[in-house]
């Protein structure tokens, strides 16, 4: 495995012994409020793993038994970034739910137009989260805005008591209590947590790869001390997640200069200037990563950052010349191929723009019988054989 160690000159070093450079450890006053009745807590169900934050603190992340709270974005953009995720619970062998009464986190209207209100924002997390707890299974975060929107949330009603009482009047009409998860995880913290079991099943040999990793920004830059860190990647100064799945599957991680930039998504930048969102992704992004360190393959966790360094590179890089191409996926559909999981039927990335197939040629994948596969998946679809794929036509 590849061990990581650089420091960029540019980082802050945090001493963890310094109380000025920690925040409040968010459990204590969690558990107080369930003390005094004024909401639940849902605990991490056993089997868990524990994982270490920024600051040193251990975090919970369950192994199974979990409920899915799906992306806006990767089932309207990305679909094989969900279904990715879902082989691999299928493919490990743990129990899981695909919620069917899930709504958007509307977080999207939050950061972009601030249109919304507090007690709306968390109502809406809330509702979420009280559905999950109904099931007995723990909630998975799919997407980076989620998350990060979600543990600001979880601030908010754990220190304003006149919020509780605004959440709790709207949960009441919704016949529900107000619950809140003991972590707030994130699904990449996840595939994180089972990195080794995930290595255990690879079938693909992924040590030719070069790979450079985009670390999301709505994980590791909202409630920083919430994000999980490891001291043997970058000496605990960068975000773990991505760069520890990636040497576990024995891909070789290249650094660049730009890593801390976000991917140009920026919520804001999408919405009133793309032009701006696109040209940050190529000129910052993907054209840094060509000349530092010219990658194989841009892994990220999060479905705007997907997007944005999937998409750019067409939509500006080509059209203007840059030197762009570079194909981007989730992690986990780096892990899903690396277990063997068919590049269409599961992770679809016939979706992605720039081109891939080199990239599957590199790791040992037919990619033109791989299509013809598909293809013939779909012939079935079309002539009312069967509704849709199931675990037998994928697995």
């Amino acid at each position: 495995m590849t061990v990581l160690t650089q420091e960029l000159p540019t980082q802050r070093k945090f001493d963890r012994t310094a109380e000025e450079d920690i925040p409040e450890d968010f459990h204590d006053l969690l558990f107080e409020l369930e003390a005094q009745g004024e909401l639940i807590v849902q605990r991490v169900p056993e089997p868990y793993l524990e994982v270490m934050t920024k600051y040193g603190r251990m975090k919970k992340i369950p192994m199974q038994n979990t409920w899915h709270h799906k992306s806006c974005g990767q089932c309207g953009h990305i679909p094989g970034y969900s279904t990715s995720i879902f082989w691999i619970g299928r493919k490990l062998g743990l129990n899981y739910i695909d919620p069917t009464d899930q709504t958007s986190c509307t977080a999207w209207n939050y950061y972009a137009s601030a249109t919304s209100n507090a007690a709306a924002q968390a109502a809406v997390a809330h509702r979420n989260f009280a559905a999950a707890y109904e099931t007995g299974f723990y909630p998975i975060i799919h997407c980076g805005t989620s998350f990060g929107h979600y543990k600001e949330t979880r601030h908010e009603i754990l220190h304003h008591e006149h919020l509780r009482h605004q959440v709790r009047k709207v949960l009441k009409m919704l016949g529900k209590p107000l619950v809140m998860p003991e972590e707030i995880v994130h699904y990449s913290e996840w595939i994180w947590a089972m990195k080794k079991m995930i290595a255990a099943q690879q079938v693909r040999d992924f040590s030719n790869l070069a790979v450079t990793v985009h670390p999301a920004c709505h994980y590791h830059k909202l409630v920083t001390e919430d994000a999980i860190y490891d001291e043997e990647i970058y000496g605990g100064q960068r975000t773990a997640i991505v760069t520890g799945l990636v040497t576990e599957l024995g891909a070789q991680v290249k650094d660049y200069s730009t890593w801390y930039d976000c991917c140009g998504f920026g919520f804001r930048h999408i919405l009133v200037s793309r032009d701006f969102t696109r040209s940050f992704a190529t000129l910052r992004k993907i054209e840094v990563m060509k000349e530092e360190a010219n990658p194989d393959v841009v892994i990220t966790h999060d479905t705007g950052c997907v997007t944005t360094l999937d998409k750019s590179q067409f939509a500006t890089g080509v059209a203007h010349g840059a030197n762009v191409g570079v194909p981007v996926m989730s992690d986990a559909q780096f892990a899903a191929l690396a277990m063997g999981a068919h590049p269409y039927k599961v992770c679809q990335l016939h979706w992605h723009s720039t081109d891939y197939r080199p990239l599957l040629e590199k790791m040992g994948i037919d990619h033109k019988a791989a299509w013809a596969e598909f293809e013939e998946e779909l012939e079935r679809l079309k002539r009312g054989e069967v509704q849709y794929l199931t675990w037998e036509d994928v697995g």
